[in-house]
């Protein structure tokens, strides 16, 4: 199973991984190594799976993508796997030619429409070399799945390509299955001790990759509506540092916490505590705007009621089983922060304990998703 990242916090390979190791399977998850990148979280063995973490010269960009793959087209095709699994279209070109050198089978999980995503919506040529990736090698794959019925009918139009859809739901997989080392932080000095000094107030909890178009300058904005708040952010990103510049201009700056990357038994920790998650995508490009991410089914499994953008997969999980708010109007587009903030206190004011998650997390099982899995495995091995 290929990814780009470091393997360390990908919730939902590490649920697939899992599933697959269940099931019989062998798993390796091969990456790259960012030890010396990020937060010095490493993982190490002893769960369910093996972890194989690539060394690269390039951290971003076309040349990383480029040796990147180089590298994991060799690797993987050392090792004559019976099946190649790549997570995404970055990992895409790599895991092809492995697959084609060894003759192993070949799965497609397409977390995002990559050629899509919000970083390269002004880079014609490179939408163009992922979408030319996608087009002559996805139909060429044993099998492919994703993350909602939206993507899947997107490539079935674009690609005439059929998809299995295996949503993001909470599994519990990361305390028992992937250990993590963290050497420099130790994990915030006590994710308890981070959170006392913001004991007083309530907790708007965001989590996931801090990036562009993912709304975490509109939280900290509502913020000043919202005085009884907090904003806890849990994630690291390429806007990171510019994120806690902009809290710290803010006079309400102490009512920020940003708590960098947490390994997963630390998210599962974390979620129930907050009063609510905030899943606030920017419309910027298809990959966001039929995106169901995986903090939606972290907060269903928490309890934890929602304030989401207006688009199409995640609001329809909140309006069907009325367990949050969703941001709808012109004022989402201009990033309103008293409409946030509005729609937050609409929240609080019923109350957490009011909001009844039955009928979602009986949707949401991972146990019935899961089998989907199986299937495909089944599929492609007989």
């Amino acid at each position: 199973m290929a990814v780009t990242n470091d393997v360390v916090t990908d919730r939902r390979v590490a649920r697939h991984a899992a599933a697959l190791a269940e099931a019989g399977c062998e798993v390796v998850l091969v990456g790259r190594d960012v030890w010396s990148e990020e937060n010095g979280m490493q993982p190490v063995e002893g769960g369910l799976w093996k972890v194989e973490r690539l060394r690269l010269s390039n951290r971003r960009g076309w040349r990383f993508y480029a040796e990147m793959n180089w590298k994991l087209a060799r690797w993987v095709a050392k090792q004559r796997p019976d099946i190649v699994w790549a997570n995404d279209s970055d990992t895409l070109p790599g895991c092809y030619v492995a697959a084609r050198r060894t003759g192993a089978r070949l799965v497609m999980d397409a977390h995002e429409l990559f050629p899509e995503v919000p970083e390269i919506q002004n880079k014609p040529l490179v939408r163009w070399v992922w979408r030319t990736v996608e087009r002559l090698m996805m139909p060429r794959c044993d099998a492919r799945l994703t993350v909602c019925q939206s993507i899947a009918d997107y490539y079935r139009r674009k690609l005439g390509v059929d998809m299995t859809v295996v949503r993001n739901i909470a599994s519990g997989e990361g305390k028992d299955n992937f250990e993590i080392r963290n050497s420099k932080y130790e994990i915030q000095n006590s994710l308890a001790a981070a959170l006392g000094q913001l004991s007083a107030f309530r907790v708007l909890l965001y989590q996931g990759a801090v990036n562009m178009g993912r709304g975490v300058d509109w939280a900290i904005d509502a913020l000043e509506f919202l005085p009884d708040c907090c904003l806890v952010v849990a994630g690291g990103g390429d806007l990171l540092a510019e994120m806690k510049r902009y809290a710290a201009e803010k006079a309400w700056a102490d009512r920020v916490l940003f708590l960098g990357r947490l390994a997963p038994y630390e998210l599962e920790r974390l979620t129930p505590m907050a009063d609510v998650g905030l899943v606030m995508l920017e419309d910027r490009g298809l990959s966001y705007h039929y995106a169901l991410p995986n903090r939606i089914g972290d907060f269903v499994a928490a309890g934890v009621p929602m304030v989401v953008s207006d688009l199409p997969e995640m609001s329809a999980v909140v309006r069907k089983f009325d367990i949050g708010e969703v941001i709808a109007g012109e004022g989402r587009e201009r990033h309103e922060a008293e409409l946030l903030a509005e729609a937050v206190r609409r929240v609080l004011e019923r109350g957490k304990t009011n909001y009844d998650f039955a009928a979602a997390r009986a949707d949401m099982d991972w146990d019935k998703e899961k089998q989907k899995l199986i299937s495909i495995l089944n599929a492609i091995t007989l």
